[in-house]
């Protein structure tokens, strides 16, 4: 599924832009609540909501790295040196 993202990658790109729950939902336009019961594992979004999560971090210069025997992630789309 294009649009799925894991809990963990979620986290984890958000922590590598420095964004709050806050400013990711502000990025995504869904409500705050959206991005923290999905990030406990409480609640997985609708699938479009979990899309436009998904969009705003890569806007924002995330790539997601599918599960590929070494396990799912995320990286910058281009060297943090040039961010």
């Amino acid at each position: 599924m294009m649009w799925s993202i894991s809990v963990a990658q979620c986290r984890a790109a958000r922590a590598m832009l420095g964004w709050s729950q806050g400013e990711l939902a502000e990025a995504a336009s869904v409500s705050k609540t959206t991005v923290v019961d999905f990030e406990r594992g409480t609640r997985t979004p609708h699938r479009n909501n979990l899309a436009a999560i998904r969009h705003a971090l890569e806007l924002a210069g995330i790539v997601f790295i599918p599960e590929n025997g070494g396990g799912a992630g995320v990286r910058f789309a281009r060297p943090a040196s040039d961010i």
